[in-house]
């Protein structure tokens, strides 16, 4: 059989391919990195809310950060938010907080969230944008008046 690639092209080809397919391998794996990163950084974010941990939160927030809290129809700069955490931190005594990511695509991370208060429960649905390291947005909307779907 006569091929149209001599063969000491061929063993280039497989010289150029190896790297290639190795480059490729680490870039996947960076994303999904990524993805978990953003992970770590969510699991510190409802942490530090259950605790009210002005030092945490603020840490986790870039300084052009906007929260929005849709149902109250309220948005935040980072500072705003920061402020508000004197209020949350009666509110939230006592309470607990279970997290599960629902997906993770383009930058964005959307979470289910229930907030278990001692007199009532609220199920939310959380979007994140993270970029390096720090939360740039974030939006909640209540989707449920307990936990019940979590």
């Amino acid at each position: 059989m006569i091929s149209s690639v001599p063969s000491f092209d061929r063993g280039r080809m497989h010289r150029i391919r190896r790297p290639l397919l190795l480059g490729a391998a680490l870039l996947a794996s960076s994303i999904g990195g990524a993805r978990a990163d953003d992970g770590a950084i969510l699991d510190r974010w409802y942490s530090a809310l259950l605790v009210a941990d002005r030092t945490e939160l603020s840490e986790l927030l870039a300084d052009d950060a906007r929260v929005k809290l849709d149902d109250i129809g309220v948005v935040q700069g980072k500072q705003e938010f920061i402020a508000s955490i004197d209020e949350w931190q009666g509110a939230v005594a006592g309470a607990a907080i279970r997290h599960r990511i629902e997906k993770s695509e383009r930058g964005r991370t959307t979470v289910i969230a229930c907030y278990d208060f001692p007199e009532n429960d609220t199920l939310t649905r959380e979007t994140f944008t993270v970029v390096g390291g720090r939360i740039t947005a974030s939006t909640q909307t209540a989707i449920g008046q307990d936990c019940s779907a979590y």
